[in-house]
Formats: C-alpha cells, structure tokens, sequence
C-alpha cells in the first residue's frame, strides 16, 4: 500500500509537468494584447513596449517558460500581472471560498444521489424509481449556468418578502464582517510569512472560522450565501451519483452473498445497508471523486453567476485580462488538487474491500 501511494504521488511529478507546459503556451495562445487588456485600448505604443518589457512579454516563449518554471520550482508561482501581487496571497485569499463551495456542494449532491440510488435499486420499477431517474436526468441536463439564474430568480426575486428568501449573490451581507481565529485567540504571526499565510487561508473559510470562533451571525450568514450555487453546482453530480449508485445497487443485489443474507433471515434493511451497499460503493467512490474534482471546474461558471470571489472567478477575469501569472497558478492547483482526489480515491479501494491489495 505504502509502495503503491509513493509511486502513485512520484508520477504527479510529470503530469504536473505536462499541464505546465499545455497550460502556459495556451494562455499565451489567446487572442489579444496583455498590455491592452490591462491598461485599456488607448495605451499608448510606448507604455504597451516598457509594460511588456517590464513583464519579459519580449522574450522568447521558451525563454519565459524556463525563467517561469525556476520559479515553480522554488515556489514561486509568480506575481499577478494586473494586481502586481504574489499569487500565494491571491490564492490564500480565493481558493477557500471555492473549498467551501465544492464541498458544500459534494455534501449535498452525496446526501442526496447516495440514498436516491439505494431507494431506486430497492424499489426497482416503482414508482418511486421511476420519479427518481426522471429527475436524475433531468438533473444532469441542466447547465449550471441556466439553474443558477433560475434559482437566483426563484430564491431572490419571486420569494423576496417569503421566509424562503436567499441571497442572490456575495459571500456574506454587507456589514457583517468575520473576525480571524488567530486575532481572537491572539496567535502572532509575521505578515507575508509562511505561517501567516496558513493563518490566513483557514480564516478565509468563513464557515469553518466562525464554527470555531463561536461567531454565529457570520456563521449562518455565510451559510445562508453557499446555498444557492452549492444547489446549482451539485446538481449534476447529484444525479450522476444516483444513478451510478442505483445501477450498482441493482447489480450487488443479485449476488450470491446476498440472497444467502436474505435466506437467513436478516432484516431487508440490514442485507441492504450492510451487505449490499458496501460492496456496492466502489464505483460510486470513483464517480464521486471524479466529480469532487470536476466541481472545481464548474466552479468557474457557478462563482462568476453568483459572485463569488474564488478561483473560478478569479480565473475567468484572468482569461478576460491576460493575466498569464493566474492563470497559469490557479490552473496547476486545480490539476494538483484533481490528481491528488484520484489518488485518494484508489487507496479507499482497499478500505472498503479487503480483497483489493495494493502491493
């Protein structure tokens, strides 16, 4: 098991690699001019050569990807170049409202899809199941950006003066502001160093820094806000879940192992929770970190909709603004982050089914 994790985390090395090299000659592939998108269309042909000059645009693409990969290398993924900030510090600023929203909404789309399957493969042919597939693939086919705007018109608009009212947008209420853990709890740290950085990044999950500071109005509000785009960004997970879980199901639930359960007596619920569903996670848990990580895509298309100031956001403003630097760093955390959750998911093989052996 040991063996097999080392190898599997020494081959992120080259993929890493690759992704490097696809992702920096396709931002440079986009059409149009940095300086122009940065500085505005009447920049002048002077400001546009020292602006490009400045931040060595001039040089040889291959050249800017060495000098860019030395920099990797020692961890530097590099300085924004419409923000002229480290991108360490925009990342510790952006990704964990994305954390947030990705989780959030696989713990909805697993709460959901998990127990839809298993009633559907129990209930096979009823009209429960029936209802249950229809809205799987319904569910499936609705661009999370249509949803979004439905949900936004639905929640905010329709229902504005209703109990049921969310909001439309934002990641908390004007006002409301959260207090970090380590300012409470009087944690010193230097500004700019690395344990300040960590600080900083698990405060900025306000969710998790309000549970821990006590802070319930910032707490609730900050839930109040992940509800809409976690519903809109778990749908097609959700269904998809369902769906593996109720064809696995139904598969499980022919073996012999468990019509020998059934023969002995056991209670339905037991043969199934117990028996069956075990056996039948295994491709659910492939699935489901294959979304986990897809989610991190549709996040671009969720938080521009909703507002949400994360790495998908992020991305998609540097894409408009050939902010190359952002790119390029966001892009390669979401691919670490992605290889990583597939690693996970093969090692959870052998816990949930002892035969498996990863030597």
């Amino acid at each position: 098991m040991v063996q097999y994790a080392t190898r599997r985390l020494l081959l992120i090395i080259p993929v890493l690699f690759i992704i490097l090299v696809v992702v920096f000659a396709l931002a440079r592939s986009i059409p149009g001019d940095p300086c122009k998108a940065i500085l505005g269309e009447k920049a002048s042909a002077e400001t546009c050569e020292r602006f490009t000059r400045e931040h060595g645009l001039d040089q040889p693409i291959h050249v800017q990807f060495g000098i860019y990969m030395g920099k990797v290398l020692r961890g530097d993924l590099g300085t924004s170049i419409r923000f002229g900030r480290p991108i360490t510090q925009i990342l510790v600023e952006r990704l964990p409202m994305t954390d947030e929203l990705g989780i959030s909404a696989m713990i909805l789309a697993l709460a959901v899809g998990i127990p839809a399957g298993i009633i559907s493969a129990v209930r096979r042919n009823s009209i429960v199941d029936v209802v249950t597939m229809v809205g799987a693939n319904i569910g499936v086919s609705i661009p999370v950006f249509f949803l979004g705007l439905l949900l936004i018109y639905l929640f905010a608009v329709i229902l504005k003066e209703t109990p049921f009212a969310l909001p439309p947008s934002g990641r908390l209420t004007p006002g409301v502001s959260p207090d970090p853990f380590y300012v409470l709890w009087n944690w010193q740290a230097e500004e700019g160093s690395f344990k300040y950085l960590v600080y900083e990044f698990i405060s900025n999950h306000y969710v998790f820094n309000a549970f821990i500071t006590g802070d319930w109005v910032v707490f609730w509000d900050a839930l109040k806000h992940l509800v809409l785009p976690s519903l809109a960004l778990s749908t097609i997970p959700m269904s998809i879940i369902a769906r593996m879980t109720r064809s696995s199901m139904l598969e499980t639930l022919g073996l012999d192992f468990v019509r020998t359960a059934k023969a002995k007596g056991l209670p339905n619920h037991v043969v199934v929770l117990k028996h069956a569903l075990r056996n039948a996670l295994l491709p659910v848990v492939t699935i489901a970190g294959l979304q986990l990580a897809g989610i991190l895509g549709g996040a671009v298309l969720t938080e521009t909709i909703f507002a949400l100031p994360g790495v998908g956001l992020s991305v998609f403003e540097a894409i408009t603004s050939r902010d190359f630097p952002i790119i390029q760093g966001f892009v390669v955390v979401i691919a670490f982050v992605y290889v990583f959750l597939n690693l996970v998911v093969d090692i959870s093989y052998a816990v949930l089914d002892p035969r498996i052996r990863l030597d």
